[in-house]
């Protein structure tokens, strides 16, 4: 658990700069240069996903039961991940009517992912692990709407053929990740 707790302070907690320190990054940004930043920024946020991959495979060898959800759980989960693939590709494609709507897909996506897995695991280290990006999103999300908002920021939405990308790029990475990488990755076959 503690590597899965290291892993956590560290991406969550550089992912966290705009959230609760704002200045940090500007005077980090201003003392490194952007790129000097970015790759402070990307080396912490490496670290932590390694910490996090291996310690939460550690929680799995040595479970520890909060409860057992019941099996519909599972397929919730699997349908609920369905628009979080959406969600992510509308956060890469400039212009879309989905990010327009909810400004900030990507965090929304993770709210959603992290949501969708709490639901339907009941050990210790899912809790943790999906608990702790959920709080994370939920204060993000805030942050960046309010951030949005005093700068005056709008997504201005160019065409539905960019939500029609989206959509089936999503749905294709669901499908891809859903019956087969989630088994092949993490272990777990949502439709298995």
């Amino acid at each position: 658990m503690t590597l899965l707790l290291v892993g956590l302070a560290l991406f969550l907690g550089i992912h966290s700069v705009r959230i609760f320190a704002e200045g940090l990054r500007t005077s980090g940004v201003r003392s490194m240069g952007p790129l000097g930043w970015k790759a402070v920024y990307s080396i912490v946020s490496i670290a932590g996903f390694v910490f996090i991959v291996y310690g939460y495979g550690l929680t799995r060898e040595a479970p520890v039961d909060l409860w057992s959800p019941p099996v519909w759980t599972r397929h919730l989960a699997s349908l609920l991940t369905l628009p979080v693939f959406v969600l992510i590709a509308a956060a890469y494609i400039p212009g879309t009517h989905i990010k327009a709507a909810v400004k900030h897909p990507m965090i929304l996506g993770v709210k959603a992912w992290a949501l969708a897995h709490l639901l339907s695991n009941g050990r210790l280290g899912d809790v943790v692990l999906f608990g702790a990006f959920l709080l994370w999103a939920i204060l993000d999300y805030r942050a960046a709407r309010l951030r949005d908002k005093a700068a005056g920021t709008t997504y201005p939405a160019r065409g539905f053929v960019r939500d029609a990308i989206a959509v089936v790029v999503g749905l294709g990475a669901w499908a891809v990740f859903a019956m087969s990488l989630h088994g092949t990755l993490i272990g777990v076959r949502p439709f298995g």
